[in-house]
């Protein structure tokens, strides 16, 4: 099962795509400098907009052991964006929901000062999401199914961290680059070694529906001495209606067992080398209405056959009552591997 696995999401790697680049949750730029309430009007500076979104959750796993049913919130994160002036923005978040954070407080997840006055070359300093694979950069409120994927979340660790990252687009907005210098020790945290970690990310779009991108990742997680390295690869092809992601994602060397998983997630001993993939698809039936179905793999180590290996399969519908508010219903399978059997998520969204 492996084998065919790994050799179809090398066949969907062919034809891949990503089209989201994001910093923080949101993937809305900030109020453009270009910006005039009207032709004779100057902008005011600074400009402030409030934003932010909250996910009220209800989660029923089955086990062998025993069975959970509750309530949570996924997340509930509020911030602020702008501009400081014409060429510089800003961009500020908090999580407040207590299920993410290890104690329960409310934390600083973003908060970064960009330099944009070019579309092709900007540099963004403070905390933000490591420009690492698709899932990871994709606005945490326009993810497809509830949860990211296993690979996503375990190896993609620490998902956010503090550093200088220099991004841009040509112009013809088929290329994207993002290159970033960051502590690798995920926030909250203070810096351990010298060394840092380089993250790298690019992005090209074949005519009008294919899009492929490539990550890499190299630093010293712990100390100056034991490295790693992880390298993906990430596809979308959109054809109306429909759309077809796939990811694959290898991470080999050392790692910093205090980073934990992507929101929330618990995370799991990992071997020598580790790796994971996935390919999902939905289809716009209408503007409300989106079916999704996404099929994973993830081995926590690749020397040891059966050993921290898992699939699982995930089905589900997308409901929208507006641009602002939406309803998720996942229904998980747990092939093999993984803490629990099945899982029925639902969860509602309200953005604003």
């Amino acid at each position: 099962m492996r084998t065919k696995l790994i050799i179809l999401f090398t066949l969907i790697f062919v034809f891949q795509i990503n089209a989201t680049f994001a910093q923080g949750c949101e993937d809305t730029p900030p109020p453009t400098k270009k910006t005039k309430k009207a032709d004779s009007d100057e902008v005011t500076y600074p400009t402030v907009t409030v934003f932010g979104y909250f996910q009220p959750q209800y989660n029923y796993y089955s086990g062998d052991i025993e069975d959970e049913n509750t309530f949570n919130f996924k997340r509930a994160r509020f911030g602020i964006r702008g501009r400081v002036s014409e060429d510089f923005s800003y961009y500020v978040m908090v999580e407040t929901s207590d299920f993410i954070s290890s104690d329960g407080d409310v934390y600083l997840m973003d908060a970064f000062i960009t330099y944009d006055k070019y579309d092709w070359l900007k540099a963004s300093l403070g905390s933000f999401k490591q420009p690492f694979g698709l899932e990871v950069t994709t606005a945490c409120h326009g993810l497809t199914t509830i949860n990211r994927s296993i690979v996503a979340d375990q190896l993609v660790a620490p998902q956010r961290d503090y550093g200088l990252m220099l991004l841009g687009k040509d112009p013809s907005k088929k290329f994207s680059y993002s290159l970033a210098l960051m502590n690798g020790r995920g926030l909250g945290t203070k810096d351990n070694n010298e060394k840092k970690d380089f993250i790298g990310r690019l992005t090209y779009k074949f005519f009008d529906f294919v899009e492929v991108g490539g990550s890499f990742r190299y630093g010293y997680p712990n100390n100056q001495d034991d490295d790693r390295t992880t390298f993906g690869g990430d596809v979308v092809v959109t054809y109306k209606g429909l759309k077809v992601q796939s990811e694959y994602i290898h991470d080999e060397g050392d790692y910093n067992r205090a980073a934990g998983g992507g929101c929330g997630s618990t995370p799991v001993e990992l071997g020598e080398k580790r790796q994971g993939a996935y390919v999902m698809a939905s289809y716009d039936v209408n503007e409300k209405f989106q079916p999704v179905f996404k099929y994973e793999y993830f081995d926590a180590d690749t020397d040891i056959k059966k050993l921290g290996y898992q699939e699982m399969m995930t089905i589900g519908i997308n409901y929208f009552f507006n641009k602002s508010t939406r309803l998720q219903i996942n229904y998980q399978d747990n092939i093999e591997g993984g803490s629990y059997d099945n899982a029925l998520l639902m969860q509602m969204q309200v953005k604003f």
